[in-house]
Protein backbone atom coordinates (compact mmCIF):
# COMPACT_ATOMS: atom_id res chain seq x y z
CA UNK A 1 0.00 0.00 0.00
CA UNK A 2 1.40 3.40 -1.02
CA UNK A 3 1.61 6.07 1.66
CA UNK A 4 -0.12 9.35 0.87
CA UNK A 5 2.69 11.94 0.49
CA UNK A 6 0.40 14.59 2.00
CA UNK A 7 0.32 12.76 5.33
CA UNK A 8 3.70 14.35 6.16
CA UNK A 9 1.89 17.67 6.66
CA UNK A 10 1.09 18.42 10.32
CA UNK A 11 -2.28 16.89 11.32
CA UNK A 12 -3.33 16.31 7.69
CA UNK A 13 -6.86 14.89 7.44
CA UNK A 14 -8.97 13.95 4.44
CA UNK A 15 -12.55 14.39 5.69
CA UNK A 16 -14.48 14.96 2.50
CA UNK A 17 -14.03 13.89 -1.10
CA UNK A 18 -12.83 17.32 -2.25
CA UNK A 19 -11.77 18.95 1.02
CA UNK A 20 -8.74 18.19 3.17
CA UNK A 21 -7.12 20.09 5.98
CA UNK A 22 -3.99 20.39 8.06
CA UNK A 23 -1.81 22.50 10.24
CA UNK A 24 0.52 25.03 8.60
CA UNK A 25 2.17 23.56 5.51
CA UNK A 26 5.75 24.52 4.66
CA UNK A 27 6.53 26.22 1.36
CA UNK A 28 7.68 22.86 -0.02
CA UNK A 29 4.52 21.12 1.17
CA UNK A 30 2.36 23.53 -0.84
CA UNK A 31 3.99 22.00 -3.92
CA UNK A 32 2.89 18.54 -2.71
CA UNK A 33 -0.64 19.86 -2.21
CA UNK A 34 -0.71 21.31 -5.72
CA UNK A 35 0.74 18.13 -7.23
CA UNK A 36 -2.04 16.15 -5.52
CA UNK A 37 -4.59 18.18 -7.49
CA UNK A 38 -5.70 20.80 -4.98
CA UNK A 39 -6.47 24.10 -6.66
CA UNK A 40 -7.41 26.30 -3.71
CA UNK A 41 -5.85 27.00 -0.32
CA UNK A 42 -7.97 28.47 2.48
CA UNK A 43 -5.96 29.78 5.41
CA UNK A 44 -7.83 30.25 8.72
CA UNK A 45 -4.73 31.20 10.73
CA UNK A 46 -3.56 34.67 11.61
CA UNK A 47 -0.39 36.03 10.01
CA UNK A 48 1.13 35.86 13.50
CA UNK A 49 0.20 32.19 14.09
CA UNK A 50 2.77 29.52 14.81
CA UNK A 51 4.95 28.84 11.74
CA UNK A 52 2.95 31.28 9.58
CA UNK A 53 4.63 31.98 6.24
CA UNK A 54 5.00 35.71 5.63
CA UNK A 55 4.79 35.20 1.87
CA UNK A 56 2.19 32.43 1.84
CA UNK A 57 -0.13 34.15 -0.65
CA UNK A 58 2.76 34.58 -3.09
CA UNK A 59 3.91 30.99 -2.64
CA UNK A 60 0.43 29.58 -3.24
CA UNK A 61 -0.50 31.80 -6.18
CA UNK A 62 2.98 31.28 -7.64
CA UNK A 63 2.17 27.57 -7.76
CA UNK A 64 -1.01 28.34 -9.72
CA UNK A 65 -3.45 27.78 -6.87
CA UNK A 66 -6.08 30.18 -5.55
CA UNK A 67 -5.51 31.62 -2.09
CA UNK A 68 -8.22 32.71 0.34
CA UNK A 69 -7.42 34.05 3.80
CA UNK A 70 -10.10 34.12 6.50
CA UNK A 71 -8.06 35.01 9.61
CA UNK A 72 -9.69 33.59 12.75
CA UNK A 73 -8.44 34.89 16.09
CA UNK A 74 -7.76 31.92 18.37
CA UNK A 75 -9.54 33.30 21.43
CA UNK A 76 -12.33 35.02 19.51
CA UNK A 77 -13.72 33.04 16.57
CA UNK A 78 -16.73 34.76 15.02
CA UNK A 79 -19.79 33.40 13.27
CA UNK A 80 -19.25 35.87 10.39
CA UNK A 81 -15.98 34.08 9.67
CA UNK A 82 -17.81 30.75 9.62
CA UNK A 83 -20.40 32.18 7.22
CA UNK A 84 -17.61 33.47 4.96
CA UNK A 85 -16.05 29.99 5.07
CA UNK A 86 -19.37 28.38 4.12
CA UNK A 87 -19.75 30.86 1.24
CA UNK A 88 -16.31 29.98 -0.11
CA UNK A 89 -16.95 26.23 0.12
CA UNK A 90 -20.30 26.59 -1.62
CA UNK A 91 -18.78 28.76 -4.36
CA UNK A 92 -15.99 26.22 -4.93
CA UNK A 93 -18.17 23.11 -4.57
CA UNK A 94 -16.65 20.10 -6.29
CA UNK A 95 -13.19 21.64 -6.53
CA UNK A 96 -10.18 20.31 -4.64
CA UNK A 97 -9.73 22.52 -1.56
CA UNK A 98 -7.04 22.41 1.13
CA UNK A 99 -7.89 24.26 4.35
CA UNK A 100 -5.25 24.97 6.97
CA UNK A 101 -4.53 26.89 10.14
CA UNK A 102 -1.61 26.59 12.56
CA UNK A 103 -2.37 23.07 13.88
CA UNK A 104 -5.66 22.06 12.19
CA UNK A 105 -7.63 22.99 15.30
CA UNK A 106 -9.61 25.88 13.78
CA UNK A 107 -10.06 23.88 10.58
CA UNK A 108 -11.39 20.84 12.43
CA UNK A 109 -14.10 22.98 14.07
CA UNK A 110 -15.02 24.89 10.91
CA UNK A 111 -15.28 21.64 8.95
CA UNK A 112 -17.20 19.98 11.79
CA UNK A 113 -19.74 22.80 11.59
CA UNK A 114 -19.82 22.69 7.78
CA UNK A 115 -20.42 18.95 7.76
CA UNK A 116 -23.14 19.17 10.44
CA UNK A 117 -24.90 22.38 9.35
CA UNK A 118 -24.54 22.25 5.58
CA UNK A 119 -24.19 18.52 4.84
CA UNK A 120 -26.44 17.15 7.60
CA UNK A 121 -23.78 14.86 9.08
CA UNK A 122 -24.25 13.31 12.50
CA UNK A 123 -22.82 15.51 15.25
CA UNK A 124 -21.54 12.60 17.31
CA UNK A 125 -19.85 10.81 14.40
CA UNK A 126 -18.34 14.03 13.07
CA UNK A 127 -17.21 15.03 16.56
CA UNK A 128 -14.95 11.97 16.66
CA UNK A 129 -12.93 13.50 13.80
CA UNK A 130 -12.36 16.64 15.88
CA UNK A 131 -11.28 14.62 18.92
CA UNK A 132 -8.83 12.74 16.72
CA UNK A 133 -6.86 16.00 16.54
CA UNK A 134 -7.60 17.86 19.78
CA UNK A 135 -10.06 18.46 22.60
CA UNK A 136 -11.67 21.89 22.16
CA UNK A 137 -11.57 24.28 25.07
CA UNK A 138 -14.33 26.47 26.51
CA UNK A 139 -13.91 29.17 23.83
CA UNK A 140 -14.33 26.74 20.97
CA UNK A 141 -17.11 24.73 22.62
CA UNK A 142 -19.02 27.97 23.14
CA UNK A 143 -18.40 28.90 19.51
CA UNK A 144 -19.76 25.54 18.36
CA UNK A 145 -22.91 25.89 20.49
CA UNK A 146 -23.48 29.48 19.31
CA UNK A 147 -23.03 28.53 15.65
CA UNK A 148 -25.34 25.53 15.87
CA UNK A 149 -28.00 27.67 17.58
CA UNK A 150 -27.58 30.39 14.95
CA UNK A 151 -28.47 27.82 12.30
CA UNK A 152 -31.42 26.49 14.35
CA UNK A 153 -29.71 23.32 15.62
CA UNK A 154 -29.34 22.03 19.16
CA UNK A 155 -25.96 20.76 20.27
CA UNK A 156 -25.94 16.98 20.61
CA UNK A 157 -22.41 16.94 22.04
CA UNK A 158 -23.00 19.01 25.18
CA UNK A 159 -21.90 16.15 27.40
CA UNK A 160 -18.42 16.31 25.85
CA UNK A 161 -18.15 19.97 24.85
Amino acid sequence: MTENPLEVIKNARFWLEHIAGSGQPSAEQFTLIRDAGYICIINLALPTSTNALVDEREIVTGLGMNYIHIPVEWQKPEIEQLRAFFDVLERLEGQEIWVHCALNYRVSIFLFLYRVIKLGSSQSATWEDVLDIWEPDEVWCGFIRDCLASFGLDSEIEDVC
